[in-house]
């Protein structure tokens, strides 16, 4: 029996060999004497959205704004950067998170990623002439919208591509993030050590990157469908569309009708696929790790330069830049090393989780008692690595269990979740006025918090390991059980 494209295809066209380069380019024909490339339709979006996202990351003066907020350039003291200004990123992403994860779906993404870029200006523009705490203020919270956008940028390319090429754009999408951020990092490093360049060019030079960053985005190609609705939202204004033919002209309060069932539908539907994905324990588990680390790390990456001024205050410029970079190169190393591990991570999954959180702790441990910065440096790296490679392990186990559409739905309410306790981590250990701690106390509370995850975890991997080693019928069935296929998520 003939498909659908096979009885359009005309005369003379020609028939492409099953398992060739054409098989993976969709359902589109090929015409005699107009070949396209099968590479072009995807090469198109991602090498734009790279472009972006190189740009967007290579902030140069981001390892060193606690020293360009507190010295000569906008004179705050580090008690106004750590209670007042540097909780406002959190406290603002918690806000604007919801409403950018409801309506960027339905704006498919370009939209919402050209506000990330516009946020992001916004926020050098303010740091550059602004002076005072308000204005510190205002550019964090700018910075907040940007940080709450993330999930267009990460979806975007989803929208675009075909699923065939799925895994390849994404693995060159998080290259160019890494390699933006590791190579301003390294930028800001350079030119402060060897160049003598001051702060404040430091800044000029994020805010020509950010630049660059938006004209870019705005000419990255506009998804023809959403996602998650997956094109019963043109579908329906197709049917709206042949409606209007035939009546001549809709009544407004018809429309309005219209509008409010479909997003009761997309409500309803999300509320069904939310129970799904959560369905499974064990996934359900990697979730949990996936959003308490997030919290932890945004709160540690959020203020360890407080703790270095702190333990230095006269030798700012000394290797922020270059530990920042060289430490997001390792993590980066070290995820790509998780991907050709050979482990079964259904039954040790979660005790790997619980052991090298633990290995975060005592860096953190360490990072908060000793005196010397070397020491403290080499606990930052050890954390940073570790992190991004248990983020890793979590990300892709999660993913294969999901289908792509729910993707950017389990993501962005992971990420939800790490900014809720993000939040509640801010306002007890640094907004709490009658506890008062110092940045020294604040980090005891981080190694503590990730302790107590590492503790979660090791109690419950030593449960699944025990529990799964059973006969292999058995096994086999307790594993269904656990850990669902992406056909049933």
């Amino acid at each position: 029996m003939l498909s659908p494209d096979a009885v359009r295809r005309p005369p003379g066209a020609v028939e492409e060999r099953r398992g060739s380069v054409g098989s993976e380019c969709g359902n589109r024909p090929r015409w005699v004497g107009h070949y396209m490339p099968c590479h072009a339709s995807w090469v198109g979006s991602t090498v734009p959205i790279c472009i972006y996202g190189f740009f967007s990351m290579m902030r140069p003066i981001e390892p060193f704004m606690t020293e360009f907020l507190t010295g000569t350039y906008k004179n705050l003291t580090t008690e106004q950067v750590n209670r007042q200004v540097y909780p406002v990123w959190t406290y603002s992403t918690l806000v604007f998170l919801i409403p950018v994860l409801l309506v960027t779906d339905f704006l498919r993404y370009k939209p919402v990623i050209i506000l990330q870029g516009l946020s992001h200006i916004t926020a050098f523009v303010l740091l550059l002439v602004g002076s005072g705490v308000r204005s510190a203020q205002l550019a964090f919270f700018s910075y907040s919208i940007a940080m709450a956008a993330d999930v267009a940028y990460f979806s975007y390319i989803y929208s675009v591509v075909q699923p065939s090429h799925y895994q390849r754009v994404t693995s060159y999408v998080k290259a160019a993030i890494l390699l933006g951020y590791s190579v301003g990092a390294l930028l800001g490093q350079l030119l402060l050590s060897l160049g003598g360049v001051s702060l404040y060019c430091l800044a000029i030079v994020t805010l020509i990157s950010v630049t660059i960053s938006l004209i870019t985005s705005l000419f990255l190609p506009m998804p023809k469908t959403s996602l998650f609705l997956k094109g019963s939202l043109s579908a329906q204004q197709g049917s709206s569309g042949e409606d209007n033919q035939e009546s001549g002209s809709q009544d407004a309060w018809v429309k309005s009708v219209t509008a409010a069932k479909h997003v009761g539908r997309m409500f309803k539907r999300l509320a069904l696929d939310f129970r799904k994905c959560y369905s499974s324990v064990a996934m359900l588990f990697f979730c949990i790790w996936a959003s308490t680390g997030k919290c932890g790390f945004y709160q540690v990456a959020g203020y360890n330069q407080l703790l270095w001024v702190y333990m230095e205050p006269g030798n700012f410029t000394a290797f922020n830049g270059a530990v920042d970079g060289i430490s997001t190169l390792s993590g980066a190393a070290a995820s790509v090393a998780v991907g050709h591990m050979s482990l079964e991570w259904s039954v040790w999954g979660e005790l790997v989780l619980g052991g090298f959180t633990f290995l975060i702790a005592g860096a953190l441990f360490l990072m908060d008692r000793t005196d010397n910065i070397w020491i403290s440096y080499s606990c930052f790296f050890l954390f940073k690595t570790i992190y991004m490679q248990l983020s890793t392990i979590c990300t892709f186990q999660i993913a294969k269990t999901l289908q792509r559409e729910r993707y950017a739905l389990v993501f962005g309410f992971n990420s939800f979740v790490g900014t809720i306790l993000q939040s509640l981590l801010t306002a007890i250990v640094i907004n709490t006025k009658s506890l008062k701690l110092t940045i020294t106390s604040q980090f005891l509370i981080y190694a503590s918090y990730f302790a107590a995850v590492s503790l979660l975890f090791t109690v419950r991997g030593v449960y699944t390991a025990l529990h799964m080693q059973r006969p292999a019928g058995s096994s086999q069935t307790e594993g269904d059980s656990n850990l669902p296929e992406a056909s049933r998520l």
